[in-house]
């Protein structure tokens, strides 16, 4: 290289960086600090676009099927006007677990992207393992997303139905959690033949 000729952008650049000095390090503290916000501010917007009701319908698998029941129940329309929508129930609010809940989310992913479920007939026939899974998952995790709007302490017993206030009673002594008694609730049931109940 001649003396006349200055190297080039990257290469000045490469070299500020590695010359010792405090700007160096400073402005790299600087650029990591806002490299850090871009990232978190990036990362949180997308988590919550994906947690949203529209995305969640944006394919006609959801829209064209359990997104049709869950319309006819009292999650999405009550005298309240207090709704749950699809993340509420099937996302933990909780980071790690809404992390490992999202990595879950990929197979669905690829039934979506390989038509595994991509007609009324496909979806119907794989409806009992996909509610199988999402039974499984919920009781693993004590059906955090239920209780984060429904729990045991706070509700009042003498208000309920006597039936009611006899199973929230009885699910209590026994260590039950929600989805034990309340499948179905947001979405049509498969054939429950085989099955066992709650209790």
């Amino acid at each position: 290289m001649s003396k006349d000729k200055k190297p080039g952008l990257i290469r000045r650049i490469w070299t500020w960086f590695r010359t010792p000095s405090r700007l160096a390090i400073g402005t790299l503290l600087i650029l990591g600090f806002v490299a850090g916000i871009v990232f978190v501010t990036g990362f949180n917007t997308s988590m919550h676009a994906m947690n949203s009701e529209k995305f969640c319908i944006s394919c006609h698998e959801m829209r064209d099927n359990v997104y049709q029941e869950y319309m006819e129940t009292v999650h999405y329309s009550n005298r309240t006007g207090v709704r749950a929508i699809c993340s509420d129930c099937h996302v933990p609010q909780e980071f790690i677990p809404k992390m490992v809940r999202k990595i879950q989310a990929s197979k669905e992913l690829y039934g979506k992207a390989f038509g595994v479920i991509d007609t009324q007939q496909k979806f119907e026939a794989h409806r009992l393992d996909m509610a199988k899974n999402e039974w499984a998952r919920m009781k693993g995790n004590d059906s955090q997303e239920c209780r984060n709007c429904h729990s045991f302490n706070y509700m009042d017993f003498t208000e309920q139905k006597t039936v009611a206030t006899k199973m929230h009673s009885f699910a209590i002594d026994k260590g039950k959690t929600c989805i034990d008694c309340h499948k179905g609730i947001a979405h049509k049931l498969p054939d429950m033949t085989g099955i066992p109940n709650g209790f």
